[in-house]
């Protein structure tokens, strides 16, 4: 198989994107995360700061969002009056994330990837997530704010993704492991030993170790 991809999907304060970060410095493989809204911007000539108003979370109400009964299947055209409507900002995402699939070896957060790709045989999807009470400590140690105000950056914070993954997904539920081959606990073993799992996951499924110099 000529590339792989890790998609890492993540409640906040889990640990997710550290992970990440292990993984794609422990591969030699690049990580995208907003980076893909730069892409976006780039390819589409729309302004990024468009694609980090909208970036995993929805704008306006919600059940407005549901009702609109928009296909997602297709980029608006510039002289389209939906070119830059949050679905058109989603589908342009969505194919810059399909590309990285098809040309290159990478780790992908959250964006719904995993949903994405699910169809795709060289792509590991992973869930990670914790206790509340290692969440916030978490955030608590990174972004100096008190518990009450971690708290409610978490619910906050996984409220808006849970609802952009139903919305993009047709009604998919962000947390159900049967969207993932793997769901992670990073409390459990700690987040240096899910990233040795990962590892070891990649060359059980796509059976490429020794190929792509995947060592444990």
């Amino acid at each position: 198989m000529r590339n792989y991809v890790i998609t890492i999907a993540r409640g906040f304060g889990s640990g997710g994107k550290d992970i990440a970060t292990m993984l794609s410095q422990d591969l030699g493989i690049p990580v995208y995360e907003k980076q893909i809204l730069q892409m976006a911007s780039e390819v589409s000539g729309i302004a990024e700061g468009l694609f980090y108003d909208v970036d995993e979370k929805l704008k306006g109400s919600y059940l407005t969002n549901m009702l609109k009964k928009v296909p997602f299947s297709t980029v608006a055209e510039p002289s389209e009056k939906d070119f830059i409507s949050d679905v058109n900002l989603f589908n342009i995402q969505a194919e810059i994330i399909r590309n990285l699939a098809n040309t290159e070896s990478c780790v992908i957060i959250g964006k719904c990837a995993d949903y994405l790709l699910r169809n795709y045989e060289n792509v590991i999807s992973v869930y990670v997530e914790a206790p509340r009470e290692d969440c916030v400590k978490s955030i608590v140690s990174k972004l100096r704010v008190d518990e009450d105000e971690a708290n409610q950056m978490i619910h906050r914070t996984d409220k808006y993704r849970a609802e952009y993954y139903k919305y993009y997904t047709g009604g998919g539920n962000w947390t159900n492991p049967i969207n993932y081959d793997m769901t992670l606990n990073s409390a459990r073993i700690g987040r240096k030993k899910c990233v040795e799992l990962i590892k070891d996951y990649i060359k059980i499924k796509l059976d490429t170790g020794k190929e792509q110099g995947i060592q444990s």
